[in-house]
């Protein structure tokens, strides 16, 4: 898999199915969440790879939030 970097292509329709899904509905109403950097215990390539895209990519939103603070 090749890692992406520089500006990410925003989808509406992935943010907004990620924000509805019955998983997040479910975990949010019961309160069950894992503490922050609890990925690394459960699995650790994908934390790293998530940690590494985080940290070589740019969300849209975040780039025109910075441009009209």
């Amino acid at each position: 898999m090749a890692m992406k970097f520089g500006l990410r292509k925003p989808s509406l329709r992935k943010s907004f199915a990620a924000r509805t899904s019955l998983k997040r509905v479910v975990r949010h109403s019961l309160g069950v969440k894992a503490p922050r950097g609890a990925g690394w215990l459960t699995n650790p390539k994908k934390a790293a790879y998530n940690r590494v895209y985080a940290r070589s990519t740019v969300s849209l939103w975040g780039l025109l939030s910075r441009l009209f603070k």
